[in-house]
């Protein structure tokens, strides 16, 4: 492992623990309850066993050589709080940290903020540290839900995407059927209507023509029956 970045957080001064296999070793013992030799038991203070608690030690190995770094324990000042504010401005800025929206390194750089806040406020009071711990652990389940919330809305968001995708193709493909059909029955309508016109016009030519042929009857029948008459009355008329 290579040695932990900079962190907001202060720690002590890096401790040299032992080797790696040594490192095996204590941990086979601690995990059955023995101790190595040489090693006694030494109670730990309540506030650096909660601080350790909230904050675990940092750890890595280095030529084969485990080191581990623990959070101070060393009270904070006024100055101490104001160079936390300098130091945090500091990173945001190195570190070119979006100043809205979602931003990985913002949100990391925040949460070591306030990680040192905790652990100053637990030094003077280990009940407000542990406090504040509920706070912090209830504020990340907050944030975790909400991400991932936001990222089934997403997948939702491109399942419909895709769907609507696909419909729209198949809608497009709709469309197009029913348009030609259109244009088919636009062309049909236009062919029966021609049909309809030259049918009205073939029949108006044809009762045109009965009427004048049926007014040429009548006249010629009123003329025959005009010249029946007067033979008729030449016929009946008194001779003299």
């Amino acid at each position: 492992m290579i040695p932990p970045l900079q962190s907001l957080v202060k720690y002590d001064n890096a401790v040299l623990v032992s080797s790696t296999k040594e490192k095996k070793l204590k941990d086979k013992l601690v995990k059955s309850g023995g101790l190595l030799p040489g090693e006694q038991k030494s109670e730990v203070p309540q506030t650096e066993d909660i601080l350790n608690s909230i904050l675990p030690p940092r750890e890595w190995t280095e030529d084969s050589q485990l080191w581990v770094q623990y959070v101070s324990s060393t009270p904070a000042t006024r100055l101490d709080v104001i160079t936390l504010q300098e130091k945090l401005d500091q990173q945001l800025q190195q570190r070119q940290a979006r100043e809205t929206g979602i931003c990985p390194v913002r949100e990391e750089l925040y949460a070591q903020c306030f990680d040192e806040l905790i652990r100053e406020v637990t030094i003077n009071c280990a009940e407000r540290g542990l406090l504040l711990l509920r706070v912090r652990d209830e504020m990340h389940m907050t944030i975790a839900a909400y991400q991932t919330l936001y990222e089934s809305s997403i997948a939702f968001g491109m399942r419909k995407a895709l769907q609507t995708e696909q419909g729209k193709g198949d809608m497009e493909g709709r469309i197009g059927t029913l348009e030609a059909e259109t244009k088919d029955f636009e062309r049909q309508v236009a062919e029966w209507k021609l049909k309809c016109e030259a049918i009205e016009k073939r029949e108006a030519e044809r009762r045109e023509a009965d009427a004048k042929k049926h007014k040429e009857d009548v006249a010629f029948l009123e003329n025959h029956a005009k010249q029946l008459k007067q033979q008729l009355e030449t016929f009946f008329a008194p001779k003299k």
